[in-house]
């Protein structure tokens, strides 16, 4: 079961996805990390309205990704319109969608869209450990 982390990129949000990468990896998942080590850190560009071809380059490489997921991971902490767009393909693709929301959530979308909402990172390792056992609820 190959799990990917999203969530904001540009608004601040990459550390939080290294960490939960980096936390899954050590608790023994299986991971397609689409940012650590790949040169895909773009968090520093604060404007992206005259670079069409890299935005183009981003997305191609961030969409694979999730072809190759099966399972994502969002975190809800911040708004992220990558991270709403790979959910809507990746539900429209048959992957699991778990929403990682530590906080309230004000929107329904993100819930919408999900397949399970965990609030803590213990409930996320307990519901990935279910789903690579084949336990669905």
């Amino acid at each position: 079961m190959l799990i990917m982390v999203c969530g904001s990129i540009g608004y601040g949000g990459i550390d939080d996805i290294r960490r939960i990468y980096t936390f899954l990896d050590t608790k023994g998942f299986d991971i397609v990390d689409h940012i650590v080590g790949k040169g895909k850190d773009y968090s520093d560009i604060k404007d992206f309205r005259n670079k069409k071809e890299l935005s183009q380059q981003i997305v191609n490489h961030d969409l694979e990704y999730v072809k190759k997921a099966d399972v994502l991971v969002v975190l809800a902490s911040m708004p992220s319109y990558g991270a709403a767009i790979e959910m809507f393909v990746a539900k429209n693709s048959g992957k699991k969608i778990i929403l990682l929301a530590k906080d309230p959530v004000p929107t329904p979308w993100s819930i919408n869209f999900s397949d399970y909402v965990v609030t803590t990172v213990e409930e996320l390792i307990k519901l990935l450990w279910d789903l690579k056992k084949g336990v669905t609820y």
